[in-house]
């Protein structure tokens, strides 16, 4: 077996980080305090992350970052203040849901692979190619798919060099994530804000089947299913539970690590998962991936399923059974804790000491060496230093603090001399902003009263923050975009029905109101009477629904081509894509969850939108 998956663990703060990385994570998905899908969790502060990120790449690890929540108007400011502290960072890639966000990545801050977040509700050619057209890296393809929608996926993400991943381990949704309103509408708490209160896991009245927890789907597992995802053709497989403790996390991670080594090595699946059944769990499915979704996905109990399952292992199914297998687990758990304690208590998050020794003299470039304990390198200035006079923009002693000529710094005035000890102190302070301490500026090798151009030194501070953080480029901060408010149009109001059947076909002949015609999810065996439908009444427009799979998504695209209709409506990005390539003027339906300017920005630069729908 030579072909290998990317092992991505989550991080829902930093002991987990630091077992994920222990057990033998590829990568680790982790959130900030603001703009994640998991605001249960512990998540990090800009200054964790960046000591995350350090001890993660010195341990072969990457760090991906979630921002992957919609966005309101009144948080770009703040998203970018943030863009602006992690770009340069060495961050391997940012989780992403808002269109907003995409547009701002793309247009500002070209240096951060992105990743499509499971929120983009991702299971069609058409949306990776939309996905494609917004630079996407990445995509989480949804956990709903079957094997053979995955390896069809991957195989032509593939082709639009998009790599591809998919859970394989933990908690399931009883909705395609991204596009679930339950909490919003139940609790006012809604999970594209990262605020999902769960009512699927709540106990509701007896149903006519006994169940008090209808909608309470077991975990996801595919542990024994593991060849299959090699073969899927998919790049890398992703355990959930950045909610989860650190040992959870650990002991997960270590299993998927020895059963990925084992088949690597001796083309052999291990079949042996009861590690997995003494964490929590609520009972393991692997249906979706298998095509087989069924009532046997479901469990009648939203809590811990760990001691139930061990004492019907072990025959002893009653209340003492049960009692004995929760001592027996909390003992293992236990033993597991003090287990990882041990394994990353020598990780450290703590920054490196980095040492700036800064040499010179007249007519020889500017000489800047940076040692650490992981590497050291030399840096040399464009131009040569120059003997301080007054044609060169500067006179007097090089420690004083009067103002500096434009023709000193090619910048603003400034009252700090930038060739003093004080000026390259504040200027080589910026490798504070990274995984690195300045703890010294020595400049005892730097003859007193030179002259350098200040856009050689900062341009420096950037090839020393590029080394250090081993980035291919350095973006500069921006200040947060505007957008242009446009003189306010008087609109007389207007009315649109929605219908679904063609029993209310006759409507359109009382009425003038715009018509739209809600089509099904499962569109297939109706091509031919739909396309009758929209010919003989091309005054309707059709509006498509948000997840088109497989051979309905095919279609539907055969829907657009045929009947060419005037306008659509849909909530899938995919088939907005072949309008967009059809010339087809299309609405965004209100399942794009756009709730900012800049994602109206975003569609109507990238994909011509004529109209949306807000969320509300």
């Amino acid at each position: 077996m030579t072909r290998t998956l990317e092992l991505l663990a989550p991080g829902g703060n930093i002991d987990s980080i630091k077992a994920a990385i222990a057990a033998g994570a590829d990568a680790v998905y982790c959130g900030l305090n603001r703009f994640n899908a998991r605001n249960r969790a512990d998540n990090l502060s800009i200054d964790d992350l960046i000591g995350v990120i350090r001890l993660a790449h010195r341990n072969d690890c990457q760090i991906f970052l979630t921002l992957n929540i919609i966005l309101i108007e009144s948080e770009i400011s703040a998203l970018v203040s943030l863009l602006n502290k992690i770009v340069n960072t060495g961050l391997d890639g940012v989780i992403v849901q808002d269109f907003g966000l995409l547009y701002l990545l793309n247009e500002k801050f070209k240096s951060l692979e992105i990743h499509a977040s499971t929120q983009l509700t991702t299971h069609n050619e058409g949306q990776v190619k939309f996905l494609n057209q917004l630079n996407v890296n990445r995509v989480n393809l949804c956990r709903e798919l079957s094997f053979e929608e995955i390896t069809h996926l991957s195989s032509f993400a593939h082709e639009h060099d998009i790599l591809t991943e998919v859970f394989v381990h933990g908690s399931q949704c009883i909705c395609f994530s991204g596009i679930c309103y339950m909490s919003s509408a139940h609790n006012g708490t809604s999970g594209n804000r990262g605020r999902c209160g769960q009512p699927c896991r709540d106990q509701y009245i007896t149903t006519s089947q006994g169940k008090i927890y209808p909608l309470n789907l077991k975990d996801m597992s595919t542990f024994l299913d593991v060849r299959l995802l090699v073969e899927s053709g998919v790049d890398s497989i992703k355990i959930e539970g950045r909610i989860k403790k650190y040992h959870y996390v650990y002991s997960v991670v270590n299993a998927w690590r020895k059963q990925l080594q084992n088949l690597y090595e001796h083309d052999n699946v291990g079949q042996d998962d009861n590690a997995l059944y003494t964490l929590f769990n609520r009972g393991f499915s692997n249906g979706f991936l298998q095509g087989n979704i069924h009532k046997n996905m479901f469990i009648d109990n939203s809590r811990d399923n760990s001691a139930h399952y061990l004492a019907e292992k072990n025959n002893n199914l009653n209340d003492k059974g049960i009692e004995q297998a929760k001592k027996t687990i909390y003992n293992e758990r236990s033993a597991i804790i003090r287990q990882v304690d041990k394994k990353i208590e020598h990780l450290s998050t703590d920054k490196i000491p980095v040492e700036i020794s800064i040499s010179g003299e007249p007519g020889t470039p500017l000489k800047v060496s940076v040692r650490t304990e992981d590497v050291s390198f030399d840096l040399f200035s464009a131009s040569v230093l120059e003997k301080r006079s007054s044609q060169n923009g500067f006179c007097g002693d090089s420690n004083s603090s009067q103002d500096l000529t434009d023709g000193c710094l090619g910048e603003k005035k400034s009252t700090i001399d930038h060739m003093g000890y004080d000026g390259l102190l504040k200027t080589f302070r910026a490798v504070n902003s990274s995984g690195y301490q300045l703890s010294n500026v020595l400049v005892e090798d730097l003859d007193k009263d030179l002259f350098l151009p200040f856009k050689d030194i900062k341009s420096m501070k950037r090839e020393v923050l590029i080394t250090l953080n081993d980035l291919d480029e350095f973006t500069p901060p921006i200040d947060p975009p505007r957008v242009v408010k446009h003189a306010g149009k008087r609109i007389k109001p207007s009315l649109s029905v929605l219908i679904s059947s063609k029993y209310d076909l006759h409507l359109c002949d009382e009425t003038n109101v715009d018509f739209y015609f809600q089509l099904p999810d499962c569109l297939q065996k109706n091509i031919p009477e739909f396309k009758n439908l929209f010919l003989n009444n091309p005054q309707i427009s059709p509006l498509f629904p948000s997840i088109l799979i497989g051979e309905h998504f095919n279609a539907a695209v055969d829907l657009l081509q045929q009947v060419q209709p005037q306008q659509v409506v849909t909530n899938n990005t995919g088939i907005a894509y072949y309008a967009w390539k059809m010339k087809i003027p299309w609405i965004a339906g209100p399942y794009l969850n756009l709730v900012n300017s800049f994602g109206l920005k975003c569609l109507k630069e990238y994909f011509n939108c004529s109209g949306a729908f807000i969320s509300n």
